[in-house]
């Protein structure tokens, strides 16, 4: 009986969404992490930690909402379908807008709300939201790509 068990449990892959998003921010947050130490910049070491690991694993967690979420076979079926580069590029694009959205709300509040004056972190934001958008999404969804295909298969 546990042969049988242990034999259909083989091919099964599960797609986690916190080992994920643990993913989607540790990657960029050490490459960012290691481009700072490299450099000698002190505000890429922090922007690794705060707003480039941390909006790319608030995006991968969204992302990975939805993927969960619209999980049916009808609504995957597209993504199943197409190529995986064009499914993770479309998502990777999106993310970046997403990320570019968030950039341009976070400033226009702040701005609206207070002086924000020379603030460095504002500044970075319009390239570390994008980015970390993006890369959050091509992580997320190719991975979860490769779970649910492989899953089918079996």
């Amino acid at each position: 009986m546990n042969k049988m068990k242990a034999e259909k449990n083989v091919g099964t892959r599960k797609f986690v969404l916190w080992r994920e998003v643990i993913m989607a921010y540790i990657s960029p947050a050490i490459m960012a992490g290691i481009g700072g130490v490299i450099t000698g910049d002190r505000a890429l070491q922090l922007g690794a930690l705060t707003t480039i690991g941390g909006t790319s694993a608030l995006i991968a967690l969204m992302l990975g909402l939805w993927l969960r979420r619209r999980g049916g076979p009808m609504h995957q079926s597209w993504m199943l379908r197409a190529p995986r580069l064009l499914v993770v590029v479309l998502f990777g694009l999106g993310g970046g807008m997403l990320g570019l959205g968030a950039a341009w709300t976070l400033s226009e509040c702040l701005s609206s709300i207070a002086s924000i004056g020379n603030k460095a972190w504002v500044d970075r934001v319009w390239m570390d939201f994008p980015l970390s958008g993006v890369i959050a999404s091509t992580i997320m969804t190719w991975r979860w790509r490769v779970v649910v295909k492989s899953n089918r298969q079996n």
